[in-house]
């Protein structure tokens, strides 16, 4: 064998653990323990392996090592949404840089995957079954989901981006719904408005439920039911439809909390269409602080959800885990304040 791992036609040969042993002059297990971050290896003879390392080139064959480890170094962030919104929503996109940016940190591989329909979900838990994913983040989960049970079954670390009702004691990452709702929709109150209504998405979820108890909050007494459009999704054709059906129910209102921008984004394109000024005629907020908000002329008021940070937070609780490592708390929330613009 040529010193320079070389074969006989020419091509460089990748190194072998057998090469690093030779090369440190320890036994090939002694290579491995270090390899695989075990104890019980002299400091010496760590930093002749080290050192042989890097002499003769040797990268690690990952797959291997996982075998041997039980680990894929791959987490899931499964998404329970339609595909049709993952176009639309930034903070879906935000969410998943976030925490790829933790996992990449740490070496590990972000595995993205949909939930959408029935089928979705089967797959999806076969998936999990089959020992290629080592931990998961899990988005919009809905109270009762097939997703949540699979994963307890399976007993995966897990965070969620959330806090459905009934994960018990599970790992979640999440902001105050229902307070950011209630401050937001105080300030609007403040503006002078009269007849403020809601158009509230994605009720079958904490997020939505929450931002809709929070309106109520707000109103207390002068909360009417009536002018609650409740619309399936955070989406930009859901803002529309739940801005048709209000101004039909209530041309005299002077006030709306769209419970996402891309909703408030189609609600204000209705009723500027209708003839209706804003803010001058309707004040109206939105909730996320995403790019729809920048979109919208004027500038939409809303809340600041840090969806970068939640995704980097879950991604970290799920690491902690698998090092088995105390998470401290399992429940973390993050701060989501105010931004106040013109729509309002």
């Amino acid at each position: 064998m040529s010193n320079d791992h070389t074969d006989v036609i020419g091509r460089r040969r990748r190194a072998t653990v057998k090469d690093v042993a030779t090369e440190a002059g320890v036994s090939r297990g002694t290579v491995s323990r270090v390899l695989n971050g075990q104890p019980y290896v002299s400091n010496e003879a760590r930093e002749a392996i080290e050192a042989a390392i890097a002499k003769v080139g040797f990268v690690p064959n990952r797959a291997a090592r996982s075998l041997v480890m039980q680990s894929s170094q791959a987490i899931g962030l499964i998404v329970h949404e339609p595909h049709s919104l993952f176009v639309e929503d930034p903070n879906i996109g935000s969410i998943l840089l976030g925490a790829n940016a933790a996992l990449s940190e740490a070496d590990y591989q972000l595995s993205f995957m949909i939930a959408d329909t029935t089928r979705d979900i089967e797959r999806l838990a076969r998936y999990l079954s089959g020992g290629l994913i080592d931990g998961v983040i899990i988005v919009s989960a809905r109270v009762g989901d097939p997703i949540t049970r699979a994963v307890a079954d399976l007993g995966l670390p897990a965070a969620f981006v959330g806090h459905p009702r009934d994960i018990g004691d599970a790992a979640y990452v999440a902001i105050d719904n229902r307070g950011a709702a209630r401050e937001i929709t105080n300030r609007l109150a403040a503006t002078g408005r009269r007849r403020i209504g809601m158009i509230a998405s994605a009720l079958d979820r904490d997020s939505g439920s929450d931002r809709l108890a929070g309106f109520v909050d707000a109103l207390g007494n002068r909360f009417d039911p009536q002018l609650v459009e409740r619309v399936p999704l955070y989406s930009y054709s859901d803002g529309q439809e739940g801005m048709r059906a209000l101004l039909e129910r209530a041309p005299d209102i002077d006030g709306v909390f769209a419970s996402s921008d891309a909703v408030a984004a189609g609600a204000m394109d209705v009723l500027q269409a209708a003839g209706r000024v804003v803010p001058e005629d309707v004040g109206i907020v939105g909730f996320d602080d995403s790019s729809w908000a920048l979109r919208c002329d004027p500038p939409l008021s809303t809340v600041h959800q840090p969806a970068g940070e939640l995704g980097r937070a879950a991604a970290e609780s799920v690491l902690r885990q698998l090092r088995g490592e105390d998470p401290g708390t399992s429940g973390r929330v993050l701060e989501c304040p105010v931004v106040w613009r013109d729509s309002a």
